[in-house]
């Protein structure tokens, strides 16, 4: 193995976002609600990326910041207090970094397996598109021991390059607006190690109508297929190993479910690049995401090694004592220092876009 590879490469767009919780419903035209919980950070790909680095693992990141106030607040984070690898990223004169409001709101489906009513959200985005690609981004992608993507309607091309040069890819891929789901995105799977999809979207694009169904389609498309089911767990089948695992949620109270895919993407990663058997990679990501859902959402949320040594020292219930007891022999040794939450508003200081290289 080359050391100097990145554990995982990630492209994608950065957003500053602020998140809202504490919501009983949403607003109507002309009212003004007031609430208590407020969060801010980077978002959108950083989720990933935090995520990853949060379990110690050499995280490169390409990313366009705008010469704004959020671009650099958030390069700052990104590189000066989380560790993740900028080189690849760019910082774009005259462009602003897009900003997000996430309000959280609850949700009338209770969770199948008890605890409070999972929550919902609503987004409302500024931004435009960036001025560099993904693929101008990456270029010729550097030797990684495997990238987390996001599959889009159309391919990009760093993908190809990637995977051919060996690099494992862990995708996942989002809501589709035209409600179309088109086959042909699947045929990108052939490129990938892993597909990570939530049960909506795997039953749409598979034609199913059971997150089970949309599992035994997907594994004759992708070695590793896992289908996320929010408050239900989730289930696997890795087929380079034979095996099959399906896993429940944890009972948590939901304060913001933003960036809980993305950390629980990360967290499979993880422990994949650590040889885990699959139902302990389940676990472990099903945990960190539960952990992750009790704080302001967007990357600052993802729990890493601290907050999963923190949570198995407080666990008292026997069945999730021996569910999750792997974990004494996983942690490492020193699992870091606390991690930082979403502030409420960023540090005051004056910050310049071009400050940290």
């Amino acid at each position: 193995m080359d050391d100097d590879r990145a554990d995982v490469l990630l492209t994608g767009l950065l957003f500053y976002d602020l998140v809202l919780t504490g919501l009983r419903q949403p607003p109507t035209p002309g009212e003004e609600i007031w609430t208590g919980g407020m969060g801010c950070g980077p978002g959108g790909i950083a989720n990933l990326a935090v995520a990853a680095s949060r379990f110690g693992l050499r995280t490169s990141l390409a990313t366009v910041f705008g010469d704004d106030f959020y671009g650099a607040y958030c390069r700052e984070v990104l590189a000066g207090q989380e560790g993740v690898d900028l080189s690849l990223s760019r910082t774009a004169d005259g462009w602003h970094t897009p900003v997000t409001v996430s309000l959280a709101l609850p949700h009338s489906r209770p969770r199948s397996n008890g605890g409070t009513p999972v929550t919902d959200r609503a987004l409302v985005t500024h931004g435009q598109e960036p001025p560099y690609s993904q693929d101008v981004l990456m270029g010729d992608p550097p030797d990684a021991r495997t990238a987390l993507v996001h599959l889009e309607a159309e391919p990009r091309a760093w993908l190809a390059k990637a995977s051919a040069n060996g690099t494992q890819i862990y995708a996942d891929v989002g809501w589709d607006p035209t409600e179309q789901w088109s086959r042909d995105l699947l045929d990108q799977l052939a490129l990938c190690h892993a597909f990570l999809p939530n049960e909506a979207e795997a039953m749409a694009y598979t034609r199913t109508d059971s997150a089970v169904a949309a599992l035994g389609t997907l594994t004759e498309l992708v070695p590793v297929a896992v289908i996320t089911r929010g408050g239900d767990g989730a289930i696997a089948v890795d087929q380079t190993t034979g095996e099959y695992a399906e896993v429940p949620a944890l009972a948590v109270d939901v304060l913001d479910a933003t960036g809980a895919g993305d950390v629980f993407g990360a967290s499979f990663v993880a422990a994949s690049l650590g040889g885990w058997p699959l139902e302990e990679r389940l676990r472990f990501a099903v945990l960190t995401a539960g952990l992750s859902v009790q704080h302001h959402g967007g990357a600052l949320a993802a729990p890493g090694w601290y907050g999963v040594d923190r949570w198995l020292h407080t666990v008292r219930d026997p069945e999730l004592r021996r569910a999750y007891g792997f974990l004494v022999d996983r942690i490492p040794a020193d699992p870091g220092p606390p991690v930082r939450y979403a502030p409420v508003t960023p540090p005051a200081r004056e910050w310049h876009p071009h400050e940290v290289p």
